[in-house]
C-alpha cells in the first residue's frame, strides 16, 4: 500500500548562520531490503562547516542513511547532492572523490602497522613506497598544523590509547581530502576526558570548514557539539532541529513517537548478605599476559555494584570468570557454601543451577545463536527445565507458550517465536535474551553492557527490569561503559583499569568527572 511521507523540510543552519549551498542534499531517498523499507523517502540539508548529529532508534534507518552517503549501499531512488553538484555514489571510492570521509564505530586500522603506514594504505604512492611515505609525512605536518592534530607519525597504533588511535582515522579521511566526515558512534571507547578531547577536534574542525556528520544514540553528546540535528523514525525523516532550541527530552519524544522518561526510577533497597564473594582474583590469557590481577569485591542481595572502565581493561575477562565460562587460576570465589578456585570449578551450567544467570556483552557471540528461532533461543542454557516440556524429548509446543508468555511480557517485536534470533533488531535480541535470564529468578546477576546498541525505549524498559530484579533481593553486578548507566543504575561504583580495581565509591560520591580520572588511572578511590 503506497503513502505519502510528511516532509519536516531541510535542517536548519546554526543560529545566525546563512548559506547559498549545503554541504549535502539529501532528496527522496528511499531504499528496500526486501519487503522492509529502510529509508523512506528522506530528504536532508546540512549546512557547510558545521557539527549535525542524526539520531533514532534502532532500526529507524541513520546507518542505512548514511551508508547510502558512503557508498556502502545505492539507493533504489532520490539524489545526492555534494556541495551544490549532482554526486552519484555507487562506491566507497565514489564517496572519496567527491571529499566525503568516515570514521567507523570499530576502526579501520593494522594493529602492528605505524601513524604513518597505516595513513598510507590505500594512497602509496606507487611500488616503491619511499617516496609516498615521504609525501605522506609532509602532509601529517601540514594536517597537524592547520587542524592541531599532532601525532608521532613513527608509533604503533596497538601502542597507542584508542583516543589517538580515532585520531588516525580522522587524519586518514582528512589526508584523502575529505572535507565532510562521518562518524559513527565514535565515543564509544572512549573515556569522559577523551571524548572532551575529541569533542574539541570535532570544534576546531568546524573551524576550518569541515562539515561533520554525527551518528550517535547520546543524547548529552547531542546537546554539547552539534548545531543541528534531525531525527529519523522508522525509515523516515521526523523532523529537524536547531540544537540550542530543543531539549533532550524532546529529541527522545520524537525519536520513540510517545513521551518517554529518561530518569531512571531507583527503588531504595537495604543492602543484604553477601551473594558471592571475589577474593584475589588474577588470570592469564594463553600469551601469558596477566588480564585480572587481585580482584576483589562483593555481591549483596538487593544491592547493584556497577563496575565501569573503558572497554578492554579486564571486565570481559572478569565475567568470563563469575559465570563460569572461564577457570579460576588464582584466587577464588565464595557462593553461598560453594567455594570456587582451581582446584574445585564450576562451568556455566552450574552456575546457573546455583542461582546465577548471566546476560553477556556481546549477544551474538555468547548469548544468541543467531539462526535459531527465538523459542530455541528462549531455553539456551535452560533446556531440562519445564520451559521445554515435561518428556526426556524438548516439545516445541512447550517452547512455543513460554516464548509467546516472556515475548508478551518483555515486549519483544516483533511477538514471532518461529522467527530466527537474527531477524529481530539489536534491542529485540537483547529483550530477549534478558526475558530468558530474568524469568529464572536468579539469585545472582552478571550484567554487561545491558543496553549497547539499544534505543531510548528499550534502555528505559532494561532500566526498569533491573531495578525490578533489585527490589526482589537480587545481588547484581552491572558492567558498562556508559557513565551515565552506571551513576543512574548503581548502588556502589568499582572502576576497573588495565586489569585492575582501581577503587570502589558510593554512588552519591561519584560523578562523571571523578569516574572518568580513575578510568584513565589518574585517580584512585581514597
Amino acid at each position: 500500500m503506497s503513502h505519502t511521507p510528511s516532509r519536516p523540510g531541510p535542517a536548519p543552519g546554526p543560529v545566525g548562520s546563512s548559506y547559498a549551498t549545503p554541504a549535502i542534499r539529501l532528496t527522496g531517498i528511499t531504499k528496500r531490503f526486501g519487503p522492509v523499507i529502510a529509508n523512506d523517502a528522506v530528504d536532508l540539508e546540512i549546512a557547510p562547516g558545521t557539527i549535525h548529529g542524526i539520531i533514532g532508534e534502532n532500526g529507524a534507518g541513520k546507518s542505512t542513511l548514511v551508508s547510502i552517503l558512503y557508498g556502502f549501499y545505492t539507493a533504489d531512488s532520490g539524489a545526492i547532492e555534494i556541495e551544490g553538484r549532482p554526486a552519484p555514489i555507487l562506491t566507497s571510492a565514489d564517496a572519496i572523490a567527491h571529499g566525503i570521509g568516515m570514521v567507523h564505530q570499530h576502526f579501520m586500522l593494522v594493529p602492528t602497522f605505524t601513524v604513518l603506514e597505516n595513513i598510507m594504505l590505500g594512497a602509496e604512492g606507487g611500488a616503491m613506497l619511499r617516496g609516498g611515505a615521504a609525501a605522506t609525512r609532509a602532509e601529517l605536518l601540514r594536517l597537524e598544523r592547520d587542524y592541531a592534530l599532532e601525532i608521532d607519525p613513527d608509533a604503533v597504533i596497538e601502542e597507542l590509547p584508542v583516543g589517538l588511535q580515532q585520531r588516525v582515522e580522522i587524519l586518514k579521511a582528512l589526508r584523502r581530502g575529505a572535507r565532510i566526515l562521518i562518524l559513527d558512534e565514535p565515543t564509544g571507547v572512549l573515556t569522559p576526558a577523551e571524548t572532551d578531547r575529541f569533542f574539541d577536534i570535532l570544534r576546531g574542525l568546524r573551524e576550518q570548514g569541515v562539515t561533520i556528520v554525527l551518528i550517535t544514540h547520546k543524547l548529552r553528546e547531542i546537546m554539547e557539539v552539534t548545531d543541528t540535528v534531525s531525527v529519523m523514525r522508522r525509515g523516515r525523516m521526523i523532523g529537524h532541529r536547531t540544537t540550542s532550541e530543543t531539549t533532550r527530552e524532546e529529541l527522545a519524544d520524537m525519536m520513540v513517537g510517545r513521551a518517554v522518561s529518561l530518569q531512571v526510577e531507583r527503588i531504595a533497597t537495604q543492602p543484604g548478605a553477601v551473594a558471592m564473594a571475589v577474593q584475589g582474583l588474577t588470570w592469564h590469557d594463553e600469551g601469558g599476559v596477566a588480564r585480572l590481577s587481585d580482584i576483589s569485591l562483593d555481591l549483596r542481595a538487593g544491592d547493584i555494584l556497577g563496575l565501569a572502565g573503558v572497554s578492554g581493561n579486564g571486565q570481559s575477562e572478569l565475567l568470563d570468570l563469575l559465570s563460569g565460562i572461564a577457570p579460576v587460576q588464582e584466587g577464588r570465589l565464595v557462593i553461598g557454601e560453594r567455594i570456587v578456585d582451581r582446584s574445585a570449578a564450576m562451568d556455566p551450567a552450574e552456575m546457573r543451577r546455583a542461582g546465577i544467570a548471566h546476560i553477556p556483552e556481546d549477544r551474538h557471540r555468547r548469548a544468541l545463536v543467531l539462526p535459531f528461532e527465538a523459542r530455541e533461543n528462549a531455553v539456551l542454557g535452560y533446556h531440562d527445565g519445564p520451559q521445554t516440556g515435561s518428556g526426556r524429548l524438548l516439545d516445541p509446543t512447550a517452547m512455543q507458550a513460554h516464548c509467546e508468555t516472556l515475548m508478551a511480557r518483555f515486549d519483544v517485536r516483533p511477538p514471532a517465536p518461529r522467527l530466527p534470533a537474527i531477524g529481530f533488531s539489536g534491542g529485540n535480541q537483547q529483550k530477549l535474551v534478558l526475558a530468558r535470564e530474568i524469568e529464572t529468578e536468579p539469585r545472582i546477576m552478571l550484567i554487561g553492557q545491558p543496553t549497547r546498541g539499544v534505543d531510548i525505549g528499550g534502555i528505559a524498559f532494561i532500566h526498569a527490569e533491573i531495578m525490578a530484579r533489585k527490589a526482589a533481593g537480587c545481588a547484581i553486578l552491572l558492567v558498562s561503559v556508559e557513565l551515565d548507566e552506571i551513576l543512574a543504575l548503581a548502588d556502589r561504583i568499582a572502576v576497573m583499569n588495565a586489569g585492575r580495581i582501581i577503587g570502589e565509591i558510593p554512588r552519591g560520591e561519584a560523578d562523571v568527572t571523578r569516574l572518568g580520572l580513575m578510568m584513565a588511572g589518574v585517580e584512585a578511590a581514597a
